[in-house]
């Protein structure tokens, strides 16, 4: 299963990690596993066209962490709508992936 782990603190958001794997299918058919790395990448890449010190990021074998490091409107709005996009997906495979 995804785990999407969001921390939040009073209106803005802080850090993502986005861990394992959504177990729908066999590694690279896997469809969920597919969604939402094309939901973060986009986003992650997004953010840092935009503004190359609004966020870090540390990926590995397991999974991506995000660390915003900016309160600002866009990079919040970016953030929002990534976390909607993935729980939307959670919607449709709660099986597979969840968002905290």
């Amino acid at each position: 299963m995804v785990t999407v782990k969001v921390v939040k603190e009073k209106q803005f958001f802080k850090s993502v990690q986005v861990l394992g794997h959504a177990m729908y299918d066999e590694y690279g058919k896997d469809i969920v596993c597919s969604a939402v790395s094309s939901i973060v990448i986009t986003t992650v890449n997004a953010i840092l066209s935009l503004d190359s010190k609004s966020i870090t990021y540390l990926a590995s074998n397991k999974g991506l962490s995000i660390k915003i490091l900016k309160e600002d409107r866009i990079t919040q709005t970016l953030i929002r709508n990534m976390i909607r996009m993935l729980k939307e997906l959670e919607t449709k495979y709660k099986e597979n992936i969840i968002v905290k």
